[in-house]
């Protein structure tokens, strides 16, 4: 068992710690088999603050655990960065810039950092754990999901970026696996992982791209600076992918793709299927102009016009109610 005082793994009818000597609870059985050492280490990392439940899921840069805040009982997620990674000091530091940049952005629409910490090679940030699962989760079941949910979470990670880059912060890789509901479907935008801000020097060098290929802007497939334009173009392709099931660009590997950003025009979505609502096309096929100078200049821009389109429709109340909590001014950031 994992001592509740140090996180410390030991054999299961063990009296005491081997590590810190405290006296370990009884236990009914044995464990039919050890827990995997990154867990081990995760949880001497976070000793008695946290309990790690099981694992959720992973990814190029780290790896997801739900778990429960003690002494409080709040379901949150620690995302783990992978022990290579946590050996490379760009990546490490990277890591931690998330940490950064994310605990500057206080917004209802942006999942907050409640945590971060480094013991060794296990690095981890700690966020509340979001019940109605991931936007990728919803295309993946319904291939195409309802325009008016669609255009009502847009809106609503469209206010949350313009508040990141209102504060100097570009996300640099909004895709659908970082938007997530709440349990009221409140979108909520994640993973500030390579973001750029004002307050930091850049870490990668001139001309490398960084980001998901599927969801890079032109001018981020081209590796030039980007400004929050460029989020609104990756944005504009969620929706696109949100609406008919595929991203507008596919390729064989991430140089095609990224090509095809830069030189392609995407297929206008009423041609691949005709029955989309014109107004939401117009919107999305705006955000994916090749020129920044052309897309909506900012996040609330957009959100307004996904909000306008929402208004039209008879069947969107409740999502345009969800949205327009969006749009609705906070007092602290009133002119």
């Amino acid at each position: 068992m994992f001592c509740p005082d140090c996180g410390t793994w030991n054999r299961a009818h063990a009296a005491a710690c081997s590590r810190c000597t405290e006296l370990l609870p009884a236990v009914a059985g044995t464990p039919l088999e050890k827990p995997v050492d990154e867990i081990s280490a995760l949880r001497r990392a976070t000793g008695s603050r946290y309990r790690i439940m099981k694992r959720l899921g992973g990814g190029g840069m780290a790896t997801v655990y739900r778990a429960e805040q003690m002494p409080l009982g709040r379901d949150v997620v620690v995302k783990v960065l992978h022990a290579h990674l946590a050996r490379d000091a760009e990546m490490a530091e990277r890591f931690r810039r998330e940490a950064e940049a994310a605990a500057q952005l206080v917004h209802p629409f942006i999942c907050p950092l409640l945590d971060f910490g480094r013991s060794g090679e296990t690095v981890y940030i700690v966020m509340p754990y979001l019940g109605g699962g991931s936007l990728a989760d919803r295309v993946q079941k319904d291939r195409a999901m309802s325009p008016v949910v669609l255009a009502a979470a847009a809106a609503q990670v469209a206010v949350g970026l313009d508040h990141a880059h209102r504060r100097g912060v570009v996300h640099r890789d909004v895709k659908p696996d970082n938007i997530l509901f709440d349990e009221d479907g409140n979108a909520l935008i994640t993973d500030f992982g390579i973001a750029t801000a004002r307050f930091h020097g850049r870490l990668t060098a001139s001309g490398r791209a960084m980001g998901t290929p599927h969801y890079m802007s032109p001018e981020q497939a081209m590796g030039k600076l980007v400004d929050g334009r460029s989020d609104l173009y990756a944005l504009g392709v969620v929706m696109y992918e949100g609406l008919v099931g595929f991203p507008p660009f596919d390729g064989a590997d991430a140089f095609s793709v990224g090509y095809k950003h830069v030189h392609e025009k995407p297929v206008d979505l009423t041609e691949v299927d005709s029955r989309l609502p014109q107004a939401l096309v117009a919107v999305v096929m705006q955000c994916l102009e090749k020129s920044a100078d052309d897309r909506y200049p900012r996040g609330d821009a957009l959100a307004d016009a996904l909000l306008a389109y929402l208004a039209s429709c008879d069947e969107a109340d409740a999502p345009r109610r969800l949205a327009s909590l969006a749009r609705r001014p906070v007092p602290s950031e009133r002119a």
